[in-house]
């Protein structure tokens, strides 16, 4: 096993700054000596094993129409894009030592398939459904099956706006849901999920 450990330090220097610091204590009998590795992200000691923890990714993901964000009826939605909101949401989340990942489609499928994906990839989950918002059993159904922290956004106060427009299955799930902000509103999602993860002040 130590020949294991070896090798894993051969191979993580190059990937990241790799440090077999020694034991920091005499091992007890029949025990095996705590072993740190130093990489890019968090830093835990752990007893008979070694334990890499790599920097929290927050999955932002949006349904169908928002790729014309800034295009589609400025005068609701605003004149920032997809990237503006990408761009926004990466500087409050690296300000927490994390990071997103934007995804958008316009197939309810294949924002089902990206929920699925986040359940080991994402430490937490932003949501503007858009019109599946009102619709989707099947994007509340993938959710639920979705352990970390939920925040839905929608641009617009969609409670100002016509009546179908009141309903949210993804509500259902939502650790919380903010409306009516503007594309901020994507950044504020993210620097909740970040304090839900310990992060920041609760």
């Amino acid at each position: 096993m130590d020949g294991l450990f070896a090798a894993m330090g051969k191979i993580l220097r190059g990937a990241g700054r790799c440090v077999n610091s020694g034991p920091r204590r005499a091992p007890r009998p029949g025990g095996r000596a705590r072993i740190f590795w130093v990489f890019p992200g968090r830093l835990r000691e752990m007893m008979g094993q070694t334990e890499i923890l790599m920097t929290q990714t927050i999955y932002i993901l949006n349904g169908p129409n928002l790729n014309l964000l800034g295009q589609r009826q400025p005068e609701v939605y605003g004149h920032d894009t997809l990237a503006d909101v990408e761009s926004a949401c990466a500087a409050v989340a690296a300000t927490q030592g994390c990071t997103v990942k934007l995804f958008q489609s316009n197939h309810e499928g294949a924002i089902i398939d990206t929920i699925h994906e986040a359940r080991t990839q994402a430490a937490g989950i932003v949501i503007n459904p858009g019109a599946y918002t009102h619709t989707s059993v099947a994007i509340l159904d993938a959710l639920n099956a979705y352990d970390g922290p939920v925040i839905e956004v929608h641009i617009s106060n969609v409670h100002k706006r016509e009546a179908f427009r009141h309903h949210s299955y993804v509500s259902l799930r939502a650790d919380g849901v903010i409306a009516g902000c503007g594309v901020e509103g994507y950044a504020l999602a993210v620097r909740r999920i970040c304090t839900l993860l310990g992060h920041g002040p609760a």
